[in-house]
């Protein structure tokens, strides 16, 4: 939603493996027996998901694997086509997490082909959720909305649901194996870290080539904008807390170069992680300053406290944003008011009795 100062912008962001804007059509090379594909998002603001095709002796190991929709699955098959190979070649995709632009297409090739498909842990709440309709009497992230005061936005991401059905289970299949804590991975004659990074999601993971000094950082460190922090269901207590600290384990790495999955490639992830934690840290000082005073017989919510902060790179005022930005900038926000409490700079009612949000205060 917002977004440190990166120098150029998402929409202007030429990536220097390919000369050209980061979403360009092609198979970049990004290092020796690495290419980077940028695969089609449509009808998102993020325009593209990279995926990364590390070639081994063996066969392809892929990072990540796109949104499952016939105009992604085309170019990916096109791309891999251009560097001698198919979708018979991948031995494996390595997920940083569960989000549709990363898993689905995986989990949908890993089963037609018998690929196997790597992913956090901590994101199988999410597959249950998703694999267990028929137990849901809403949309989880309505309750997520409620808890940060947005009943409003609510019901008006309820109404833009319509008659949707729901999931279709063939693209939130469980995987072949699940990644649990930090460990090493063989990636033919690689080895590469899988570095567990809460934050985003609570399952995510980015992987780390220390010899080839790359990061591959999924959506944890981005080049040019900060991930969602909030927008995961089911909710964990501290999200923001995660996220800080998730940036903080990828620093004590050494500086690599940032292979992410939106945005151009990057030259450091010391200097992106410091830009990252020092904006953190400012939203968390301006959502404090929001906050009523203790004492002073006013609370206020996460909706309540996002009215009063600016949005994107532009500091756009709350009430321009449409109605699905707004759902996110209150669900980060109150991860924002969470940590506060957390440290001890502010205070919350209960969120079991807080049927219209949980209140807060400043201390």
């Amino acid at each position: 939603m917002t977004t440190p100062d990166p120098g150029t912008p998402t929409a202007f962001a030429v990536s220097p493996d390919s000369g050209e804007h980061w979403t360009a059509e092609g198979a970049w090379q990004v290092d020796t027996g690495i290419h980077r594909i940028p695969l089609p998002l449509p009808m998102d603001g993020l325009k593209a998901i990279n995926v990364y095709v590390i070639e081994t002796d063996s066969g392809l190991t892929l990072v990540d694997g796109g949104w499952a929709i016939p105009v992604a699955r085309d170019l990916l098959e096109r791309c891999l086509k251009d560097i001698g190979a198919g979708f018979a070649d991948i031995n494996r995709f390595l997920v940083t997490h569960v989000h549709r632009d990363h898993f689905t297409m995986a989990t949908v090739l890993g089963r037609e082909l018998g690929i196997d498909v790597a992913l956090g842990l901590g994101d199988k709440p999410a597959l249950d959720l998703l694999n267990n309709t028929d137990a849901l009497t809403e949309n989880p992230f309505h309750a997520v909305l409620r808890s940060a005061g947005a009943h409003a936005v609510a019901e008006k991401w309820e109404r833009l649901e319509g008659d949707d059905e729901g999931p279709d289970a063939e693209l939130w299949q469980y995987p072949t194996s699940w990644l649990d804590g930090d460990h090493e991975i063989a990636v033919g004659a690689r080895t590469v870290d899988a570095v567990h990074t809460p934050g985003h999601t609570p399952g995510h993971f980015v992987f780390a080539d220390r010899t080839a000094g790359l990061l591959f950082a999924g959506d944890h460190v981005l080049p040019t904008i900060t991930p969602s922090i909030g927008f995961t269901v089911p909710p964990t207590d501290q999200p923001l807390g995660d996220f800080m600290a998730s940036l903080a384990k990828v620093r004590s790495l050494p500086d690599l170069r940032i292979l992410p999955a939106h945005g151009p490639v990057a030259p450091s992830s010391y200097a992106r992680v410091d830009a990252l934690l020092d904006f953190h840290e400012e939203r968390l000082t301006a959502s404090l300053a929001a906050l009523p005073a203790a004492g002073s017989g006013r609370t206020a919510t996460g909706y309540d406290v996002a009215g009063a902060l600016g949005w994107t790179r532009h500091l756009h005022a709350f009430d321009t944003l449409d109605v699905f930005s707004q759902g996110m900038a209150a669900m980060e926000t109150k991860a924002h008011l969470d940590l506060l409490v957390a440290r001890g700079q502010a205070t919350c009612s209960d969120p079991q009795s807080s049927p219209d949000g949980v209140a807060y205060s400043a201390v």
